[in-house]
This record gives C-alpha cells, sequence and structure tokens, in this order.
C-alpha cells in the first residue's frame, strides 16, 4: 500500500473499526473511506454494489458487524446469524466483483470449538462442537474466514482473515443489554458505585448519555432503582452472571487495530495458506496470550471505580465458555506483538467511559 492508497473501512465508526480508522491515518494514509449505517446498509446488496461501482477501493477492511455479548447471542440468535452472513456475503463479493488488491476480514476467536485444548491455535477450527450461547454468530464468522479463503484459492485473491480475542477500549459499547463482559461490567460498577454512595445525580447524569430501556435521566428514583435491579445493581451489592470462574484473554482495541494494520502492510495470504494439497485455517489469531479469571476481572474493575460494595455472582445464569486462550505464536513468529496490558488498560477504558 501506498500513502495514498484508497482503502475503505467498513464499520469504521465501531470499536475495532474506528481504532484502525485512527491506525491507518496516524501512519500516514490520506484517502481513507467510510460510510455510516445511515449512510450505507451493508445488508442491502444493491447498495453495497453501487457503493463500489462509484468509490472503487484498492483495499477494504471488513470491521463491520452485528456483535453482542452473551446475553444478546442468546435472545437474537437469528439476527447475529443472518445479518452477519449477509454483510459478509455482500462486501467480500462486492470485492472480488471490483478487483480490490487485499481485504482484511476480522473474525472472532468465538469461531472455536467450546473444548478446545488451551492455548487455541488456529488448528483448532472445526475440530468439535462451538459453545451453544454464541454459535449463530461463530458459525457466521467461519463462513466469511471461509469465504475468504476459497476465493484465495479459485481466484487467486489475497484476503487476509484475522481471529482478535475478546476487545476492549475506546468506543467501546455499554449498553447493558448488548455489551460485552468487561463494558458491562465497568458500567455495572460504576452505577452501583453511586448507588452505594446514595449519588441519584450522578446515576441520572449517567442515564442522560446512555439511557437503559427508556429509563433515562427523567424517570422516577423508584423506576431507576427497579432498572438498576433487574441488572443486579442495589444499594449494597453488585449482582453479576455466572460464577466468575470462566477464563478470558482481553486485548485493547488499538493494539488490535496496529496488528490488523500490520497484516494488511505485511502479510500475504501466501505467507499463511501453508504447504499440501489440502489450504485449511489461514487465519491469525491477534491476542495478548494472556490471561484472567472474569471474578479477577471484577475486583480489577472494582479497584479503578472505587467500589466498596460487595459482588456476588448468579450461578444460575451461564458462564459461556470455561476457558479461551489464543495461542499467538503464528502473529509472533509473523513480527507483531501487544504493548497494552490490561492492569493500564482498565483504568484508561473507565476514563473514556466517565469523559466519552
Amino acid at each position: 500500500m501506498t500513502s495514498d492508497s484508497k482503502i475503505y473501512v467498513a464499520g469504521h465508526r465501531g470499536l475495532v473499526g474506528s481504532a484502525i480508522w485512527n491506525n491507518l491515518q496516524q501512519k500516514g494514509y490520506t484517502h481513507l473511506i467510510g460510510r455510516t449505517h445511515q449512510e450505507l446498509d451493508l445488508m442491502d446488496a444493491a447498495a453495497v454494489r453501487d457503493f463500489f461501482d462509484q468509490e472503487q477501493p484498492e483495499y477494504v477492511v471488513l470491521a463491520a458487524a452485528h456483535v453482542g455479548g452473551i446475553m444478546a447471542n442468546l435472545k437474537y440468535r437469528a439476527d447475529f446469524i443472518f445479518q452477519n452472513l449477509a454483510i459478509q456475503q455482500n462486501v467480500i463479493g462486492e470485492s472480488w466483483r471490483h478487483g480490490v488488491k487485499k481485504l482484511l476480514f476480522l473474525g472472532s476467536t468465538c469461531i472455536y470449538p467450546r473444548e478446545a485444548p488451551q492455548p487455541i491455535g488456529e488448528n483448532a477450527l472445526l475440530t468439535s462442537p462451538l459453545e451453544y450461547t454464541n454459535e449463530p454468530y461463530a458459525i457466521a464468522k467461519i463462513a466469511g474466514m471461509k469465504m475468504c479463503e476459497s476465493f484465495n484459492l479459485q481466484y487467486g485473491t489475497n484476503y487476509i482473515a484475522v481471529m482478535p480475542t475478546n476487545l476492549y477500549g475506546p468506543r467501546d459499547n455499554f449498553n447493558l443489554e448488548t455489551s460485552h463482559v468487561m463494558p458491562a461490567m465497568i458500567r455495572k460498577m460504576h452505577l452501583a458505585k453511586m448507588l452505594n454512595e446514595g449519588n441519584m445525580d450522578g446515576i441520572r447524569s449517567d442515564l442522560e448519555r446512555r439511557p437503559v430501556e427508556g429509563t433515562n435521566a427523567e424517570s422516577s428514583d423508584t423506576q431507576i432503582i427497579a432498572m438498576l435491579e433487574k441488572y443486579g445493581i442495589y444499594k449494597d451489592r453488585l449482582c453479576l452472571w455466572g460464577t466468575g470462574a470462566p477464563i478470558r484473554e482481553f486485548l485493547w482495541s488499538e493494539d488490535m487495530a496496529d496488528a490488523s494494520v500490520y497484516c494488511l502492510e505485511h502479510i500475504d495470504f501466501d505467507d499463511v495458506r501453508g504447504s499440501g494439497d489440502e489450504v485449511r485455517n489461514c487465519h491469525i489469531n491477534i491476542g495478548s496470550g494472556k490471561e484472567i479469571t472474569i471474578k479477577q476481572l471484577a475486583e480489577l474493575v472494582k479497584k479503578t471505580v472505587d467500589y466498596h460494595g460487595s459482588i456476588e455472582w448468579d450461578a444460575t445464569k451461564p458462564d459461556g465458555t470455561l476457558r479461551k486462550l489464543t495461542d499467538v505464536s503464528k502473529l509472533h513468529a509473523l513480527g507483531w506483538h501487544h504493548t497494552m496490558e490490561l492492569e493500564d488498560g482498565v483504568p484508561a477504558l473507565y476514563q473514556w467511559y466517565l469523559n466519552s
């Protein structure tokens, strides 16, 4: 790529896409193309074709996706598979039709089996059943990466698929119904702290910026407290889903962006296809290679937020996959390592939440 290469970042307003956009700008790329969902519905095949006809991008980063946490994955199963398949079909298909030089597809480590050996290497794909809670989303992502692989093999394209671990960082989703574990925990802990301190004005200020299910700054104390209790937030305690025992790996979104741009600049399909007649598992895990239990994460967030109430765990709620640590040896061998450690990242995300 050159500094004036035409690069389309699909999903440039999201957690991952915005970080990639900023990273590209910082590295001197001047011809970036982005469209909001209102400007371009990626599920609309005709609209996507018209966009590619008009803009003729040379490079594409497919960071757009319909995503959410365990609650959303359970509740909206059809949305997760249908919307993601449609987005991928349209963007990858038009990239091929328009001769895009290189495409970077963003997947997720939820593609791996629930009982995959730890740490999870790329070759664990499709070796045993998926985790039930996010199976529709995982199948959609597997389809996307197989599309990239198959286009490469049949048409000689240069599409790279990367599988990021659990991400967190600026522009994260703090919606209590659809957010992932880290932003959900930070917001719940923040609200629990204010409720514990009797700071209803602080809670109203939070709800003014981010209403929850119609509850906002104008709602009564009774309505607000009822909503908080629905999400396990009480005056003297915070109740979180599961047992706290699952082990997770987290990566700062700006690190993920740097790894993505590194792959876009330096890694080609021939670098990862391997040898032999059967070409599989050409994707690249992106993570920190470090892990923490959800209970330990809660304690780190508690310290960061300065919450003095108690934390309880609701073991009747699902834990999800019990352990998920990626093997990032392929990424390290290709020349990239992460820089942000979790002990610094959690306070950084909390500050972003307070200031955004």
